[in-house]
């Protein structure tokens, strides 16, 4: 099947195989066409520490899986997802997605994607299925001086310096971008569905379509992040999803809306009414109890804080509403039968991987202990009093490390490579002005 791919598009020359690491990062090779029997046979290697580097590539120090092991390697697979092509190359390339195995065949408990994989077992042991959609949001920033701005529309060859939320004339000026995204996206199966424009100069969202398949819904966020950043630089700017370029203006989410299917494909946060079940309420409670904990995976980055503040378009504290985008959880009013929780505290420089494990494992941590939440807010949750998530980098590592919730989700061995990882980069990131921390964040998340 894989080799009918390339066999259908005899213009592709090379492969990129890759991976994702711990922070969403594409780690692989480039091969030539005619290997690609090869890598799809025998799969291919690298050493597992890969999947553990920094945000600049280096090795984490001190790491067990660099010098204490003699840096082993691991086996590396095809995912379901096969091939596809890379539209933001200049020359024909396909792309296959990879994950990692321990050489006995075991999956690589440090790899994210097994991670995701490892709750979604879960799951299925108790004949349930998330469906699951992502909304991302980004920038599209000319970072060609010393100042970063909007770029110059190709339409109008005028800079616009204004927030224009929801206007059609913003996603006109660059219509020739979207239109090739849109493109882009079709070629490569990315569900990419609804575009806005944002609060934020030369910001746009663009949701994902809903699916029962989460592993697949990550693969997706993933990709189109890789794509949007590649097919901004052919025309001539930037798009990034880091958390907050601009001081002034609003940061870049990356929402999830999940429902919840049973064995016979009913939604199980359905009740025939507006308030959903007790199963919804018992995963919105899981969720309220993991959140402080896992606010590293949530805001990843040093970055990641400056967006978390009070009157920012994004949650501070710990609770939950109907219909109300000033809640960390929101439950969207709407058809019955639609009924979902929709979580708004991550930002667009999460690993798309881990965000969902975090929030599906909450999820289903509170489904199996079903206990009630608080009840939910009303009005501005940034005037009430309300359990605040950690406000620094630092803090949310030390959360993360405590999280009993966090150690029902994740492995030791993910825990322990992401706790090294962060507290590596924070050691490093001091030392950099916030002009040389946009410079690492704005290409790379």
């Amino acid at each position: 099947m894989l080799q009918n791919w390339l066999r259908k598009n005899p213009q592709v020359r090379t492969i990129r195989v890759a991976a994702a690491d711990l922070n969403g990062q594409p780690r692989g090779k480039r091969v030539p066409t005619r290997f690609a029997d090869k890598i799809i046979r025998d799969g291919t290697r690298f050493p597992l520490s890969v999947l553990n580097l920094d945000i600049w590539g280096e090795d984490i120090d001190d790491s067990p899986l660099v010098f204490e092991s003699g840096d082993r390697d691991g086996v590396l697979w095809p995912t379901e997802r096969g091939f596809m092509p890379m539209p933001w190359l200049e020359a024909p390339t396909a792309l296959l997605p990879i994950w990692m195995y321990r050489e006995d065949g075991r999956p690589y408990e440090g790899d994210p994607r097994h991670a995701l994989r490892a709750v979604l077992d879960r799951y299925k042991a108790r004949g349930l299925t998330p469906v699951v959609a992502v909304e991302l949001e980004f920038y599209m920033i000319d970072d060609s001086g010393r100042n970063l701005q909007v770029p110059i529309s190709p339409r109008s060859n005028k800079r616009r310096k204004a927030a224009e939320t929801m206007s059609i004339r913003a996603l006109d000026s660059f219509d020739s971008f979207f239109t090739d995204l849109y493109d882009a996206c079709e070629e490569m199966d990315i569900p990419a569905d609804t575009a806005i424009s944002e609060a934020g100069l030369g910001q746009f969202e663009i949701n994902l379509d809903h699916g029962p398949d989460a592993l697949r819904a990550a693969d997706d966020a993933w990709l189109f992040k890789m794509l949007v950043k590649g097919l901004a630089r052919r025309h001539g700017f930037a798009a990034s999803f880091m958390a907050k370029p601009y001081e002034d203006y609003a940061g870049s989410g990356l929402h999830v809306h999940f429902s919840v299917l049973d064995a016979q494909g009913n939604n199980v946060f359905d009740d025939g009414g507006p308030k959903g079940t007790d199963t919804m309420r018992h995963a919105v409670n899981g969720l309220l109890e993991a959140m402080q904990e896992s606010t590293l995976i949530f805001a990843p980055h040093a970055n990641s804080y400056d967006r978390l503040v009070p009157e920012a378009h994004a949650p501070t504290g710990a609770c939950w509403a109907y219909e109300n985008r000033t809640s960390a959880i929101r439950i969207p009013s709407g058809s019955p039968k639609s009924r979902r929780i929709e979580h708004r505290v991550a930002g667009g420089d999460v690993n798309p991987y881990l965000l969902l494990t975090a929030i599906l494992g909450a999820a289903l941590n509170g489904i199996e202990d079903g206990r009630e939440p608080p009840a939910p807010i009303t009005g501005n949750a940034y005037a009430l009093d309300l359990p605040r998530l950690p406000d620094g980098w630092v803090k949310a590592m030390d959360a993360f490390e405590a999280g009993a919730h966090i150690k029902r989700i994740f492995s030791p061995e993910l825990i322990g490579n992401l706790l090294q990882t962060k507290r590596q980069e924070a050691h490093y990131m001091d030392e950099l002005t916030p002009t040389e921390q946009v410079e690492i964040y704005l290409d790379t998340v």
